[in-house]
């Protein structure tokens, strides 16, 4: 089920799914130690003796943030329970604290009393045993906790000024009612069980596989009345951490933290220069918003999330929680270009310090620089050693550092990564070469299926090899500057004698090369071959990029409901129709904004500009009504499909605005035709 609203501070995350169930809750790092393992916390309601979960059939769900924050605005109701809840929920931007603020209105004609309740299904540790829940009475707050990680839940109910300051409000503390007990063991499904009569039972403490449930009881309202409940979880490795901020919220009131954190949002991504040339305001806005995505799925440490979608769990037994060096450069340059160095420079030092002393980047990563779990094999199928690597994810890095660097010029940044990241990264890629054809080394590719010599990686080891020329050259290196643009030069070559194939006028997807130096091509159109316009090997205006970038618009449009562009030719991941002729495979928010930035890059004039527009358009219509982009779509219901949101396609939605808004600056400047229209 899609995460429709990511909350996160760097090292606190939570999500909420699509039937607003807190799902998510990753602590302290961001994608790592999943605090309930994705599975559902249930939130309800009961009034005048019925009781409804928030994700039950009766109830409709406008989930949405507040405009240029990450503050949700979620208005839940329920015409037959003859109730409004508007809720918003927040982390705190510098404190691990998530609190949920609801606002009930009864729509009925009389009087009637109405309880809230709030479950968590605790996998503490991401395991479901030796946890324990207890009640904890001097707080009136549950409790939950494993080894170095303590979790309080508390909460109060109150009027107009229940979230003030406690010197000032009205308002009652604590949980009104409380419940702990068993899950996943021996049949029993948990206290949220408990609470669908209107009480529970209040047992005090549980541990094993447990998980716990607190009541607030908000009293009898008038109709047309509403009431206020605050209910927070504070985070800390101590008890007495966790406990302080559970303080701090009461002494303090929770909408002084709210207030402060929407704040803090809105001024992250309002202050930076926003010159987006004369792009409609609802892409401006989902430009915005992607920006804030983005930097929920991104550690304090460093480390780029491609997802902390927890579903993804539940059918592969491992998840996206994990930092690919390509996707974390591609969000990289997208942060960099759009004002936000001081995140990016974060990332660069992460990839310092999990490189190998071999010059290269493995597979993926855990949060705290861990080999993540791999499926790419040290043995090569012909029984000889061979890398486990996707070469352009050692590439990508050292291009978006370059990128990073000439929109920043930090050279004081720069030093300490030059040596064992630019340089060993540089002598690994002109090293690792096929021999016959002087391309890089057969390694896999982008989407990890296919191990050859790619488009793609090729385009990838050209950029990184022409940033850690220009390095060298900024550093006085003159003769290492030679070296790794003459291999830039050596592969640029290549690429257009073995991988342009004049028969079918384009560029091929891939090649394999035969001990004796047979070549043969992998003849599948794929959107990844765009690379070769994207990192600059050949100018998007060239005739071989003009046939090859016309063969993928024209083979890989999704001709069923959805549109949008897939990423190759009968792409079996997730596949839904068979189709392949109409849908040769799922639209990729990427893909079709790789599609967008071949019609910025080669535009001359700015009715040519428009015509990536569109494109931009078919994206942000196909967001969640929350911003979130997910990774593919259903090509006939547009229903997201895998991971979401997938931080990649937010970042190359960005880099597609950035495209834009840099062309539109160029031609007004240069007076392209069109341009003062």
């Amino acid at each position: 089920m899609p995460r429709d609203l990511p909350l996160a501070n760097g090292q606190l995350l939570v999500n909420f799914d699509t039937r607003y169930n807190l799902r998510d809750m990753y602590w302290p790092h961001i994608g790592l130690r999943n605090q309930t393992e994705g599975h559902v916390s249930h939130s309800g309601v009961w009034v005048e003796g019925r009781f409804s979960w928030f994700d039950a059939d009766g109830w409709q769900r406008d989930m949405r943030y507040q405009e240029d924050s990450l503050l949700t605005e979620v208005t839940l109701t329920n015409d037959d329970l003859q109730l409004t809840i508007e809720c918003s929920d927040v982390v705190d931007f510098d404190r691990d604290i998530l609190i949920r603020r609801m606002r009930v209105t009864n729509r009925a004609d009389h009087p009637r009393e109405v309880r809230l309740f709030f479950h968590h299904d605790w996998h503490i540790g991401e395991s479901e045993g030796a946890n324990t829940a207890c009640y904890r009475p001097t707080l009136k707050a549950l409790l939950a906790y494993k080894d170095q990680c303590n979790i309080l839940v508390g909460g109060l109910v109150g009027g107009e000024n229940a979230g003030a300051p406690r010197a000032s409000r009205q308002a009652e503390e604590g949980i009104t009612q409380w419940a702990t007990g068993y899950k996943e063991f021996n049949g029993q499904q948990g206290t949220w069980r408990d609470a669908e009569d209107g009480e529970l039972g209040g047992n005090p403490i549980a541990q094993g596989s447990v998980d716990s449930c607190a009541g607030f009881w908000l009293g009898t309202l008038e109709p047309g009345a509403a009431r206020y409940c605050y209910h927070w979880l504070t985070f800390g490795a101590r008890f007495a951490e966790a406990r302080l901020l559970h303080e701090l919220i009461l002494e303090r009131g929770p909408e002084q933290l709210i207030e402060r954190t929407r704040n803090y949002w809105h001024l992250w991504v309002t202050t930076k220069p926003l010159d987006l040339g004369d792009l409609p305001p609802h892409l401006v806005s989902l430009y915005k918003r992607s920006l804030l995505l983005m930097r929920t799925q991104i550690d304090d440490d460093g480390a780029v999330l491609a997802a902390t979608d927890g579903d993804v769990w539940t059918f592969a037994r491992d998840s996206y929680a994990y930092m690919w060096p390509r996707d974390g450069a591609l969000v990289a340059n997208a942060l960099s270009h759009s004002g936000y160095g001081d995140i990016t420079s974060a990332f660069f030092h992460f990839c310092r310090r999990v490189i190998t002393d071999e010059g290269y980047l493995l597979h993926k990563y855990t949060p705290e620089g861990a080999l993540g779990s791999s499926w790419q094999p040290w043995l090569g199928k012909d029984g000889q050693p061979e890398l486990p690597i996707q070469e352009d994810e050692t590439a990508l890095v050292v291009y978006a550092l370059w990128q990073h660097y000439l929109l920043f010029h930090e050279v004081e940044f720069v030093r300490p990564l030059y040596r064992p990241l630019v340089k060993a990264a540089a002598d690994f890629m002109v090293q690792f070469r096929e021999p016959h054809t002087r391309l890089p080394a057969p390694s896999w590719d982008l989407w990890e299926e296919r191990h050859g010599i790619h488009a793609y990686t090729v385009a990838a080891v050209y950029a990184g090899l022409t940033a850690a020329a220009n390095f060298a050259d900024a550093f006085g290196e003159e003769d290492h500057a030679a070296r790794y643009r003459q291999a830039a030069e050596e592969i640029q070559a290549a690429t257009r004698q073995y991988l342009w194939n004049e028969q079918a006028g384009r560029f091929v997807r891939m090649i394999n090369v035969s001990p004796d130096g047979t070549i043969t091509p992998d003849m599948n159109i794929d959107a990844s071959i765009s690379g070769l316009y994207q990192f600059g090997m050949f100018p998007a205006t060239s005739d071989e990029i003009s046939k090859t970038m016309a063969a993928i618009e024209n083979r890989l449009l999704v001709k069923a409901q959805a549109g949008g562009y897939a990423r190759y030719e009968n792409d079996y991941y997730h596949q839904v129709s068979h189709d392949i002729e109409n849908v040769p495979g799922n639209p990729w928010f990427i893909c079709s904004c790789w599609i967008a930035e071949y019609r910025i890059a080669r535009a001359e004039t700015i009715d040519a500009l428009h015509e990536a527009i569109p494109l931009l358009e078919w994206v942000q219509a196909r967001a969640l009504p929350s911003g979130v982009l997910a990774e593919q779509m259903d090509p006939y219901s547009d229903a997201p499909l895998s991971v979401s949101p997938l931080t990649w396609s937010h970042a190359e939605f960005v880099s597609a605005v950035r495209w834009y808004a840099g062309k539109h600056r160029r031609l007004t400047e240069a007076g392209a035709p069109g341009a003062h229209a």
